[in-house]
């Protein structure tokens, strides 16, 4: 599922055209696996796809000269985009032999790559499905822990979980670029614990007038353009 994060007030993220739509595009893969008999627990492939976009930015492959450094800056000088496909099988095994990174949750498994040109996909990548990935929770998810980050989804919006995977993702990459180079070092060293909770009314009513990081999504898909989609709460930045 394709979405793109829009923060007013922050320049990569504005919804109207900028010189960043100028720039060449690209687009951040995730595969998440999805076996007939087994397939994760709805909030646990959230919590994973946002965590393996936070292990790919901390990776030192994608800093100062590293192999994925430049691309990833490319990335990030445009639209930051993210596309969340489903693998099963021989497929997710053909994802696994690409150049990548595959972070386990409890039940889940997502598979991170490089940033890659919009229309530029391996062919092993872009064979596989975006639409229709969606998923269930076999028993509702336990209270969040807001001593960690809670990535909060809003209420009022139906995602698929493809979807809401990729705004989960996008909550966790507005979190990462508002902290400290230290407070960095500190979620990467405890494993970037975190939690992607839906919000209740009022509480999202809050935390959208907190100042805290707020994906706004661009509308390519599902939901309308500008509809806010998750705010990133993270103890750092109360």
């Amino acid at each position: 599922m394709s979405v793109e994060p829009v923060s007013p007030g922050d320049s990569p993220f504005r919804s109207e055209r900028t010189p960043r739509d100028e720039a060449p595009q690209f687009v951040l893969p995730l595969v998440v696996r999805i076996e007939r008999d087994a397939p994760p627990a709805r909030t646990d492939a959230l919590e994973t796809a946002a965590r393996a976009v936070l292990v790919l930015l901390s990776d030192e492959r994608s800093a100062g000269e590293g192999e994925w450094a430049q691309v990833v800056r490319d990335w990030q000088d445009a639209r930051i985009r993210k596309v969340v496909r489903r693998a099963r099988g021989a497929e997710w095994r053909r994802a696994e032999a690409l150049d990548g990174i595959t972070v386990s949750g409890k039940t889940a498994q997502v598979r991170v790559f490089p940033p890659v040109p919009l229309d530029g996909w391996p062919k092993d990548l872009a064979r596989l499905q975006v639409s229709g990935t969606d998923l269930d929770d076999p028993e509702p998810p336990v209270e969040a822990d807001t001593s960690a980050p809670v990535l909060w989804l809003n209420p009022e919006l139906e995602m698929s979980a493809g979807k809401a995977m990729a705004q989960a993702g996008h909550g966790a990459q507005l979190a990462w670029w508002e902290l400290s180079e230290e407070e960095r070092a500190a979620w990467r060293d405890a494993g970037f614990p975190l939690a992607v909770r839906g919000a209740d009314p009022a509480h999202w009513s809050q935390l959208t007038t907190s100042g805290l990081p707020l994906v706004r999504d661009a509308g390519f898909t599902e939901i309308a353009p500008g509809s806010a989609t998750v705010v990133a709460d993270h103890p750092a930045l109360r």
